[in-house]
């Protein structure tokens, strides 16, 4: 066996290990801890309030569209600072470059209004 074979061999040794002592320690937990299950143990818990009826309720997608559209946006942002702490570095190039990522992302933003997924209804 090569060498470099031996060395992935080892990585998976490795990991077998962390997955046993991991399995073992929660099944070693799970002997150990003491189990007194209740109804009030059991009931949902939502921020010091007390549930009122069904836990399930049905959600509009476009709040889930709006808080995507956010984290792709705020995501975006990460990648503009670091090129506007190097600004000096990067130079006209950087420049272009820059405006090319944030001309993309203005088109972003006008696809998503002319849809209408940021009106808040």
């Amino acid at each position: 066996m090569s060498t470099f074979l031996r060395s992935f061999l080892t990585i998976v040794w490795f990991g077998l290990a962390a997955v046993l002592i991991a399995g073992l320690l929660l099944w070693v937990s799970s002997i150990v801890r003491p189990s007194k299950p209740n109804r009030e143990k059991l009931l949902s818990y939502e921020s010091g309030v007390d549930p009122i009826g069904e836990g399930w309720s049905q959600s509009q997608v476009r709040y889930y569209i709006f808080a995507l559209l956010f984290v792709i946006f705020d995501v975006e942002a990460v990648f503009i600072f670091p090129w506007a702490t190097q600004l000096e570095r990067y130079g006209t190039f950087g420049l272009v470059e820059m405006g090319i990522f944030v001309f993309i992302l203005l088109l972003g933003l006008v696809y998503a209004w002319r849809k209408g997924v940021l009106r808040w209804v």
